[in-house]
């Protein structure tokens, strides 16, 4: 038991480490990413935070299996190098006794991994999408930049400004457009004033030397034009976009009724992050066996490549699921089941070819000698032989 607490502190130490890491680096992308639109108008600053945990919450069961996966290699890695391994094995203890705590983390944390993909995972990229929806509709538009055309997520309005000098200050050459059916509104004005709240709790724009065209497709005759020293204008009058169906942020009860290719692609995904993380934490096991003494990073090269190759062949069996090129049997279970072929292969492979590869210059074989025997004739004794 000392030992199994032993190695499961090897693992779980650069499994932490690693999986902070990965967390740290992929929260920064996704703040990249977010901060883009924050500092374009599209997206309010009380947003960033809660879209890049959502980002990361998603993206925890590709980095939980990934995590795991190194710090299997980098832990066994380790007790090769200083010849730990080979003092267990000499007191007895063998593979089986050296996988037991590798297996023991890998199926606590398979169960997390399928949690958060089955229950957790839709319910992130639903609430993101709801906070992008949302955002799109009461847009920043103190932060907006010149030169740029933002448009809704509808498409419905658009808005550009010709100069300002910075956030938060005055815009000339202001152009906005709505559309309502058959019906657009245009407006051009000479400035535009920052938006500010009024006593009702509405935002308002104020623009100077405004001219507003009013246009109707259905029925020309009605077209109007005003023109305004001053008028305000609420930039949130925007209606939220339709939800649109997305398999990812979908129930997993709703995929599992569905027919859908890419509801059967999702939904087999979904199932097999727990799988997968089992099974990369045994091939790193398998694959960080080595020679004593050897360099504890001799392993991560061939680990590397394995990991790429499965996590490929993972998105290419979800693709062609997806896109129907495959159907719901076998699905993307094939990807799993080829790895299970490869760990079989490389644990019984030396094993099977010592038995039955005869060694090199092996000596012939022993005759037997009672094969070898020649029959024995009996006859009477003479004076001869007894002599």
């Amino acid at each position: 038991m000392k030992t199994d607490r032993y190695l499961l502190a090897e693992i779980a130490r650069p499994f932490a480490a690693v999986l902070g890491i990965l967390a740290l680096l992929f929260a920064g992308y996704s703040l990249t990413r977010i901060l883009s639109d924050a500092v374009s108008g599209l997206l309010p600053v009380g947003a960033i935070a809660a879209l890049t945990s959502l980002k990361v919450l998603i993206a925890l069961d590709v980095l939980i299996p990934i995590s795991l996966f190194i710090a299997v290699v980098a832990g066994f890695g380790r007790l090769q190098a200083d010849s730990e391994v080979t003092a267990m094995q000499a007191l007895g203890m063998g593979p089986r006794q050296l996988l037991r705590p590798v297996l023991r983390l890998a199926l606590g944390l398979a169960v997390l991994v399928a949690c958060l993909s089955i229950f957790v995972r839709p319910w992130a990229y639903a609430t993101s999408h709801n906070i992008t929806r949302h955002a799109a509709v009461a847009l920043n538009v103190n932060a907006m930049e010149p030169g740029t055309f933002y448009a809704s997520q509808d498409g419905r309005e658009v808005i550009f400004l010709g100069r300002r000098a910075g956030p938060h200050a005055p815009a000339q050459n202001v152009f906005v457009a709505k559309r309502r059916g058959s019906h657009v509104e245009v407006i051009s004005a000479a400035t535009a004033t920052p938006a500010v709240k009024g006593a009702d709790g509405q935002r308002n724009v104020h623009l100077s030397g405004a001219h507003v065209y009013e246009f109707d497709r259905s029925n020309p005759a009605s077209d109007e034009s005003l023109q305004a020293a001053g008028m305000n204008v609420n930039p949130d009058t925007a209606k939220l976009a339709p939800v649109r169906y997305s398999p990812v942020a979908a129930s997993t009860g709703h995929l599992l009724a569905s027919r859908d290719p890419a509801d059967i692609a999702e939904r087999q995904w979904r199932f097999s992050t727990g799988l997968s993380t089992l099974l990369l934490a045994l091939l790193g096991a398998i694959l960080s066996r080595g020679r004593p003494r050897q360099n504890r990073y001799a392993r991560f090269g061939p680990a590397i490549l394995a990991y790429s190759a499965y996590y490929l062949l993972c998105t290419t069996a979800r693709t062609w699921v997806e896109h129907g090129q495959v159907g719901r049997l076998p699905g993307l279970w094939w990807a799993p089941a080829l790895l299970v072929l490869a760990m079989l292969l490389v644990w019984y492979g030396p094993a099977l070819r010592r038995r039955f590869r005869a060694p090199p210059n092996a000596p012939p074989p022993m005759p037997n000698p009672r094969q070898a025997a020649q029959p024995v004739s009996w006859r009477p004794a003479s004076s001869q032989d007894a002599a």
